[in-house]
């Protein structure tokens, strides 16, 4: 009878390792400068930052205004949220 060998292949989840894009969308209701304080206060950003990326909202619809691990992500699109802003996330891959 001949001798069977058994290969053993593992595969690791890094689903929750890639990184992570959180993304504000424009939408009809808040205004320019409320925006941008809500980037400064949840992000830290500073005053240019923060408008830089309200501009990208207002101009394209959309923008991501961070990118890292999901947990992070999703704690900072709910932040967002509670702020009335229409957040995301979505692999950056």
């Amino acid at each position: 009878m001949p001798e069977t060998t058994t290969i053993t292949e593992s595969k690791s989840d890094t689903s929750t390792q890639s990184p992570w894009n959180v993304i504000v969308h424009d939408d009809p209701v808040n205004l320019m400068g409320y925006v941008t304080y809500v980037l400064i206060k949840v992000f830290g950003y500073n005053e240019a930052q923060a408008h830089k990326l309200m501009l990208e909202v207002h101009n394209d619809g959309l923008s991501v205004v961070w990118s890292g691990e999901r947990e992070k992500a999703e704690f900072y699109a709910q932040q967002l949220q509670i702020h009335q802003l229409k957040a995301s996330i979505e692999s950056a891959e």
